[in-house]
């Protein structure tokens, strides 16, 4: 159970690595919901594992061994660094793409001339500014 626990650490770590560099590499992939399908499901197959092992009640740590318990240790301590480095590209990414929206959202509200400014009756002027609908192609 285990080494079984560790498989499913390692791949756990090597999608995360893959995803990590394909994001910082300049060549477009499009298949980043595949990979984070595969991360969920990975995800789940640890939650569903430790869940089994804590109902059991037994300590199944203490029944490694020596080996076993430092083939756990360096698989977790790896991933764990590799979730981080994932994390902080995944988090620039998404601030990357809202900044883009942001301008593009901008860009358009000054094309489309849909700013009003209307005179009231006491001299005061108010301007209002219509939301813009914006589409985007995904495929782009």
């Amino acid at each position: 159970m285990a080494s079984e626990f560790i498989d499913t650490i390692v791949s756990l770590t090597a999608i995360m690595e893959e995803e990590t560099a394909r994001l910082l590499s300049p060549v477009r992939h499009r298949d980043f919901a595949e990979m984070a399908a595969a991360k969920i499901k990975l995800v789940a197959t640890l939650e569903t594992m430790t869940a089994a092992h804590e109902r059991t009640g037994t300590d199944w740590m203490a029944t490694l061994d020596d080996e076993g318990r430092e083939a756990l240790s360096a698989a977790i301590r790896h991933l764990g660094a590799a979730a981080q480095v994932n994390a902080r590209v995944l988090e620039r990414q998404i601030d990357l793409s809202t900044e883009m929206m942001g301008a593009v959202a901008t860009e358009a509200r000054r094309l489309s001339g849909t700013r009003s400014a209307i005179y009231g009756a006491s001299g005061i002027v108010s301007r209002t500014e219509v939301a813009t609908p914006i589409s985007v192609n995904a495929s782009l």
